[in-house]
Formats: structure tokens, sequence, C-alpha cells
């Protein structure tokens, strides 16, 4: 007598045909995907595919149109957050929410820490258990220490350990691994494991392709709200996951165009900023990518700072084609031709609650002006222009900013600094996270860019990027410049040790 296969675990936790739409938009179609016990689940597609969404339905956040949330192979209904967490789902979201002034003990089991007789707490129990959890994720970390002051990477362990003391069987990881240095990313992935190995069912959602390879046995993709597939990792290479995301052969990552560098567009001469950078000098020419490495700290968001006028600098001075720049005006800056596209989007880039167009509209309020008033219909028109230029995905060009996916919110920054016609462009991070078919658009951008004329100096964490589409390197190291790398001799090891110090110039 033959016996039936193993099926293997039952899903924890699954959803069956859901959909979901908000007005006329659908952002879930009839998508399903089961996360098993003990096993990290990939959850993988491009910005607006519907990952976000998906999170919130089985976070309890949003409730299905259609369809099914199955927990233990039974239908339930979330009526918010709290029946999901008291089901024993957690999600870990990329900006940890504590309480700053509070202990980790006290963020942990805050409103329900163990009490003593009349209703006193019980500080004692409260550590115990707080080291109790800790010991369990591997970590060491003070229960008594305050929150304020903890790494972005510590605080999600904090958060972690929180989930577990609501004894939760599903973790839901939404891009934690996007602020971490690769020691942090490290130890969280550690912690990952531990909790599959005791029974947790994770899902992982990353735009780093590498990252989910190398964390995640199965991964579910989703294009345009629907799921294109649910599979295994093994077997599977980077560029098949891409295809499946974006429905295409991404031709190329990185595609940089060749072009002669003309004149210094950018003249940056022995700039000081005392306790934060030193006598730091080069030159941006027109037509030409300049890329600006560093560990974190090293810097480089600094220096675009000041030369962008937001920081005042103590010595030194910046040139843009030749007109030198006043100190700590950024609107000098502008008026010489010099753009600025910040490393947080959400909190520098843009107004949140403000429209497309408007946001679009920023920079160039004084152009579109009549005797001191809006020319609506200006903004609107240019608005419209360079949305098509940079093919924003919107609903309508009067929506919130905010109602935008993390690609094309970028998307928008950019617009409305190349709405200036910079001569400069100065982009801290640009593709910080945004999904790989993004990165190519933006890559693409930059390129014709330089092409035409336009001297650009990018600051990315990236190596690959950082190495895709420079023409030369500056590599930064505890305020200083130690490196100045051509295309041609720029490797990961290179810049790498420039970066750290080992090839101080």
């Amino acid at each position: 007598m033959t016996l039936p296969p193993d099926p293997g675990p039952a899903p924890v936790l699954a959803l069956k045909g859901v959909s979901k739409s908000f007005g006329a938009v659908r952002a879930l179609r009839d998508v399903s995907l089961e996360l098993l016990p003990g096993e990290v689940h990939a959850l993988a597609g491009e910005n607006g595919a519907g990952k976000s969404t998906l999170i919130k339905t089985l976070a309890g956040v949003h409730r299905p149109d259609a369809g099914q949330l199955l927990l233990d192979g039974e239908p339930v209904v979330f009526h918010g957050p709290g029946d999901a967490r008291d089901a024993g789902i957690a999600v870990i979201y990329q900006e940890p929410t504590l309480f700053p002034d509070l202990s980790i003990a006290e963020n942990i089991f805050m409103g329900r820490q163990p009490e003593r007789a009349l209703g006193r707490i019980d500080h004692r129990a409260t550590r115990a258990a707080t080291a109790a959890l800790m010991k369990r994720l591997g970590v060491a970390l003070d229960p008594d220490r305050p929150a304020r002051g903890l790494s972005i990477a510590d605080q999600q362990l904090v958060e972690i350990a929180k989930a577990l003391s609501f004894d939760a069987r599903v973790l839901i990881m939404d891009e934690p691994t996007a602020a971490l240095t690769g020691s942090e990313v490290a130890r969280l992935f550690g912690v990952v494991r531990t909790l599959s190995e005791q029974g947790a069912a994770v899902l992982f959602v990353s735009h780093r392709l590498e990252e989910i390879f190398r964390i995640c046995r199965q991964v579910t993709t989703l294009r345009d709200g629907a799921r294109i597939a649910s599979e295994p990792l093994a077997g599977l290479t980077e560029d098949d996951l891409v295809r499946r995301m974006v429905g295409r052969d991404l031709a190329e990552l990185y595609p940089k165009q060749d072009v002669t560098p003309g004149e210094p567009a950018l003249s940056v001469r022995r700039l000081t900023r005392e306790g934060v950078f030193i006598d730091v000098s080069f030159e941006v020419r027109r037509g030409e990518i300049v890329g600006l490495a560093g560990l974190v700290g090293a810097g480089r968001t600094e220096v675009a700072r000041a030369v962008f006028g937001v920081d005042r600098w103590d010595a030194g001075e910046v040139e843009v084609d030749g007109r030198r720049l006043t100190n700590g005006a950024p609107s000098t800056a502008m008026a010489a031709g010099l753009a600025l596209v910040p490393e947080d989007r959400r909190a520098q880039g843009l107004v949140m609650d403000m429209s497309i167009e408007r946001n679009i509209g920023l920079t160039g309020l004084r152009t579109t002006a009549r005797a001191g008033l809006v020319d609506r219909g200006g903004e609107r028109s240019r608005a419209l222009d360079w949305a098509v230029r940079l093919q924003v995905k919107y609903a309508r060009i009067a929506d919130a900013v905010s109602t935008l996916s993390g690609g094309n919110q970028q998307k928008v920054v950019l617009a409305k600094w190349l709405a200036t016609r910079p001569k400069v462009l100065i982009v801290d991070e640009p593709t910080r996270g945004i999904d790989v078919g993004t990165k190519a658009e933006v890559h693409r951008l930059l390129s014709q860019l330089a092409a035409d004329g336009v001297a650009v100096l990018m600051i990315s964490s990236d190596l690959p990027e950082i190495l895709g589409m420079a023409d030369r390197v500056l590599v930064m190291h505890e305020g200083r410049i130690t490196a100045e790398i051509p295309r041609s001799d720029a490797t990961e090891e290179t810049v790498m040790a420039a970066a750290t110090g080992r090839a101080a110039a």
C-alpha cells in the first residue's frame, strides 16, 4: 500500500482570493498567500504592486472586499489591528515607534506590566521578562536602558521582542534593513533565523534582492495588485525575480552613456565645517556623473547640504559656472543653477499633504507667478509636462503626493528640481527604498541628464550603483576625501579600502 505524500505543515496564516479596492484603484486582485510555520517567506514587487495593502490586510488595518483570511485553516475577520495582534500577528515597520523616554522594558510591556499587590507595577518581573525575551533573541540589551539613543537596529529588536511578548506566531517585516549597516543586517538575520527555527512564520519585504535570496526560502511576487507567482527561491536567479516583478526583461540596471565631460560646472575648494568635514575640494564637469561614496557618518550628506547652502561652512568656497555662492544661502545656489534632491524625500523633499502639481511647482513659484499671484494654469501645465517626462504613475495630478508609491514620490522630487533646468544636480541616495524597475528608470534619467550637459553629483550607499553610474568616484572617510578613483579603476575593493581609511590620500 502506497502512503499519500506528506502535505507538510499547515499554514499559520493565509489569504485566499483576496481583493481590495480604494475607489477606482484596485490595490489587490484575487491574491492568495500561505505563511508556514518555521519559514521565511519573501514578498516582492515594484512600488505600487500592492505589497503595503497586503500587509495592512494581514495586520487588520484593511478588511478585504472579497476573499478570506484563514488563521490555522479557519476563516477569521479582523476588525482592527488589535484583533490581528491578539491572534498572534505582529508587524515590524522600517521606522520603529517607541516612547523615547521610557526604558526598553517599559516599551515592551506598556499598558500590561506585571503587577504586585494593590495594583503596583512589578518592575523586577518586567525586567526579568524583558531579559528572557532578549535571551530568546540572542541579543544583549539592558532592559533598563532608555529607548532614546538606541540605533534603528536596536529599536527594531525591541519591536520584535514586543511582538514575542504577545506570543506572536506570524512576524511581518516591512523593509527592515533599509536604514541598517551591514553588521546590523547580519545580526537581524540571525534573529530572524532563530525565530523561524522556533516555529514562527516570517513574511519578509525588501527591495534588496540579494537579501531575499540570503534569508528567504519561498517568494510571492505581486505585480499591479495581482499575484504573479508563489514559488521556492531555490533554482531562481535575481534576473528571474526581476522579470516577474516588472513583467519584462530588465535590459540594463545601470544604463550609463559614454560622454566626454566639458568644463567644470561645480567647483568646491577647501570646504570645511568644524567637527563635520575638513578641507574638501573637488570639481564636477558638465556631462559628468561623479559618485560620492563612503560609510555612514563619513560626511557625504553634510558636504552636499553645505554646498547647496542649507548649512553654513566655516572656510572654503563654492562656485557654479565661475559664480561664487553665498555661504548659507540656498536661494543664491538655486539662482546659479544648483539643485539638491535630498536623502529623505518625505521629510525634506516633499510637502506630503500638498498635491502632486503643487509639489512640482514649488521651485517655480517666481516664474509662474503673475502680479504676485500663482498662475494655477501655468503650474498645472508645468507639472503635467514633467510628470509625463518622468512617467509618474498617479490617478489625478491634484491628488496628495502622499498617495503615491515611494518610487513615484522620488520622481516628483526629481521633477520639482529638473523643472528649474539646473546646471548642477546633486542627488543624495536617489534610489533608496524604491523598486528595481523604478531604479533603472532613475539611472536612465541621470545618464540622459549627463548626456545633455548637466553636471551630476550622486551620493549613494549602494556600491554597485556608484560603480555602475559614476565616471569618477570620490570617497570620504571621517570628514575627508581619501581617494579620487576613475571609473576604469573603481572596484568594490578600491572604494571600500578608501572608505575605511586604508588608502588615505
